[in-house]
């Protein structure tokens, strides 16, 4: 019996040291105030992310995103990443490589390559970022804000009208303003077509410029630059990574006023911006919750991002002989 008991009473103590390591250490606090998930318990994953193109923006959302998954789930999670050298058919041969895989989750990072892992997959989990408007990227009617299904994700989405009211903050002598926009980026399409409404709103008359590729958009940018007072251009992975060609064409002349901050550091007067690492590290703590088994992918809603900033790029304006606004923040020089 004396035998018996102290077995008993091993048996608990035993139990109890294990509770208690148990739950030590999983309490990781990330840098916006959310925790690690909950009873991980050791369990590895294999997470896909599949990039349109290198670009400063672009990157950051990756960098975010790998950092979440670090802090979350650290030595949990293999990453395997891709980038599709701004080729959206590059995009379904990474995605559909990611499905023969078997990966647990794939990140897409830019509507082209969302679009891209929606058509090859209707089973793995799907996070995108640096996507600006999911209604318009799998054109669904009246969007409310949760795509369902195995998709979700965050937006890369500024207010649109205060873009357009920060032209008419700084040029408001201008009367033309040219929208330069990549025609194969249905959200570049949608943020434009907003933006003009805004514009005229004003009073400003809007003619839109748009380009299919690198191959034109050097005489497309002259066009509108040399027909325009002032140019705007959305947050647009093609326009992004050719921003030397528009510099060329537009400092000194045109001011350019542009939907993000990598853009902006590329060509542009001012912008509103928000932190591509911050909306790529919130979809790494979405990934977390899924990969978990703490969140229901199909009922989770596209996030965007908290803050927006308005910055300008110092260069640019002492080309154009321009003078910021009160409460612009400096681009910092690279």
């Amino acid at each position: 019996m004396k035998k018996k008991l102290f077995a008993l009473l091993l048996t608990g103590a035993i139990a109890l040291g294990l509770a208690a390591c148990g739950s030590s250490g999983n309490n990781t606090s990330s840098p916006s105030g959310s925790t690690a998930p909950a009873g991980t318990d050791g369990k590895t994953y294999v997470v896909g992310i599949s990039q349109l193109v290198t670009h400063p923006a672009l990157d950051a959302a990756t960098e975010g995103f790998q950092a979440a998954l670090n802090d979350l789930l650290p030595g949990q999670v293999e990453i395997d990443l891709q980038n599709a050298a701004n080729d959206p058919a590059t995009c379904s041969t990474i995605a559909t490589s990611f499905v023969s895989q078997g990966v647990d989750l794939i990140m897409a990072n830019a509507t082209p390559a969302l679009q891209a892992a929606a058509a090859a997959t209707a089973d793995i989990p799907i996070l995108g970022t640096s996507v600006t408007e999911y209604g318009v990227a799998f054109n669904i009617p009246d969007f409310s804000g949760t795509v369902g299904g195995n998709i979700s994700g965050t937006s890369d989405l500024a207010p649109l009208d205060q873009q357009a009211a920060m032209i008419q903050e700084w040029c408001p002598d201008a009367k033309t303003v040219g929208l330069l926009y990549c025609s194969n980026e249905p959200n570049s399409q949608y943020q434009v077509d907003t933006v003009q409404g805004y514009l005229e709103e004003m009073g400003f008359t809007c003619t839109q410029y748009a380009f299919s590729d690198s191959n034109d958009i050097a005489a497309v940018c002259q066009t509108a630059a040399d027909a325009s007072d002032v140019l705007y251009i959305p947050t647009d992975n093609s326009a992004a990574s050719n921003t030397p060609i528009i510099d060329n064409i537009c400092r000194g002349n045109t001011p350019v006023f542009v939907g993000e901050e990598g853009i902006c550091a590329g060509c542009g007067v001012a912008t509103l911006s928000i932190s591509y690492y911050d909306i790529g590290y919130k979809t790494g703590e979405m990934a977390a919750q899924i990969l978990t088994g703490q969140a229901d992918i199909s009922k989770m809603a596209v996030e965007y991002a908290p803050e927006f900033v308005k910055k300008y790029n110092p260069a640019t304006c002492e080309a154009l002989g321009l003078t910021p606004p009160e409460g612009y923040e400096a681009i910092a020089a690279e």
